[in-house]
């Protein structure tokens, strides 16, 4: 058998092409309205840069709860406090150059709410 060695392919298109990333964002927030927003706001921008975009998805809500007695002392009516706080969380998945989403996310950003960007190349 002949040993062959592998040929070097050039990307189609030629060399300026924009690689294409695939890219998560994640919203975070204790604020449903800010989120909501935000979101809508990064689907606006993606979808005039004519991006295929998904979502935003809209996975549940997160709720912590801490039960706590009343009474410092523990003496008196065993009566408890409740309280909870919950964490709304939002993906929106692109399809674009690392450029173009620099752009996009630069809009302002309610209060609160935090953004994650994951690049996945697979």
């Amino acid at each position: 058998m002949a040993a062959y060695t592998k040929k070097e392919v050039p990307p189609m298109g030629g060399e300026d092409a924009a690689v294409v990333h695939r890219i998560r964002i994640t919203l975070t927030s204790r604020n449903v309205k800010n989120l909501e927003k935000v979101c809508a706001d990064l689907k606006k921008g993606a979808l005039d840069k004519k991006l295929s975009v998904s979502g935003p998805v809209r996975m549940p809500t997160k709720i912590l709860r801490i039960t706590t007695r009343k009474a410092p002392s523990g003496e008196g009516t065993n009566t408890w406090d409740r309280f909870e706080m919950r964490i709304h969380k939002r993906l929106i998945d692109l399809h674009a150059p690392s450029e173009v989403v620099k752009q996009i996310t630069s809009i302002s950003i309610e209060p609160g709410v935090e953004v994650d960007v994951t690049i996945n190349d697979r």
